[in-house]
């Protein structure tokens, strides 16, 4: 039986071939780069187990994983994407099944927690990251994307430029923020066009989850970016935001999406009596 052999000079056409139809897709930088190194642990895989670039060699490859299940899914994905735009032998999810995602709720800190990591620094660059992705409900990425040009202070708007699925969109500017923002802009000498800035450069997103982090640890709340999102988006919904206006804050395709925050919020279970208080 005879087994694909995947030299050097093969396995770099591939990933080329791989690279230059993300870039044509318009795929991020971040994005190209995960399904590389997916794609190019699963050709090594392919050929140091003599296998096929078939159903057998994916479903064998995906089965000698030892990942977390979103690192699973993402080489899945990766694969399944080189099989279908660079082979042209797509195959389906009946075919080579996709780990379910558990549906967890989304992680939402109350008020009172938020206020609690804003008052646990007085630096004026760690306690806007805060305010501007609860007030705000940006993406981590979004964030450090985020240019000072974009931000109306007329009126009261926020420009999201290439968010997630390259698509634009607005969000809103607190007034609480508005502040902050000026003592900011005339402490710092910036070198970019970025609202948040690192020694070299634009903030990293490592630097914006260790500040996260070390603030948490003071006031005992294990938190992350996203955290922050889903509480602007909470809280919206409990201060009664249709649900509408907030799919468009959040820049969600699908309000589907965005129900999700129903079910964290405690708008209509506050009006729930128990059984033990009749």
């Amino acid at each position: 039986m005879s087994y694909t052999v995947i030299d050097a000079d093969l396995k770099l056409k591939y990933l080329s071939d791989l690279r230059d139809v993300c870039v044509l897709k318009g795929f991020s930088s971040q994005t190209i780069k995960a399904y590389s190194f997916c794609v190019s642990r699963f050709l090594d895989f392919v050929d140091k187990g003599s296998f096929n670039l078939d159903i057998l060699g994916v479903k064998s490859y995906l089965l000698s994983l030892d990942l977390s299940l979103n690192s699973c899914r993402l080489h899945h994905a990766s694969v399944s994407f080189f099989f279908r735009e660079v082979l042209r032998k797509p195959f389906s999810l009946e075919e080579v099944p996709i780990k379910k995602k558990p549906k967890s709720l989304p992680k939402v800190l109350s008020k009172e927690q938020i206020k609690l990591l804003v008052d646990a620094t007085d630096n004026v660059k760690h306690r806007l990251l805060i305010k501007m992705l609860y007030s705000s409900g940006l993406r981590l990425q979004e964030l450090i994307d985020l240019r000072r040009e974009h931000i109306d202070f007329d009126r009261n708007i926020i420009m999201v430029v290439r968010g997630k699925g390259f698509k634009d969109r607005i969000t809103v500017l607190s007034d609480n923020i508005k502040l902050d923002l000026l003592k900011y802009y005339s402490k710092y000498e910036f070198k970019t066009r970025y609202v948040f800035e690192g020694r070299s450069g634009k903030y990293t997103k490592k630097s914006v989850q260790k500040v996260l982090d070390e603030l948490g640890k003071k006031v005992n709340v294990k938190v992350h970016p996203h955290m922050l999102r889903h509480s602007f988006a909470t809280h919206l919904l409990e201060s009664g935001v249709d649900i509408r206006f907030i799919q468009k804050l959040l820049g969600h395709s699908d309000v589907s999406t965005t129900e999700i925050y129903t079910k964290v919020s405690s708008r209509d279970l506050s009006k729930i009596k128990s059984p033990l208080d009749f």
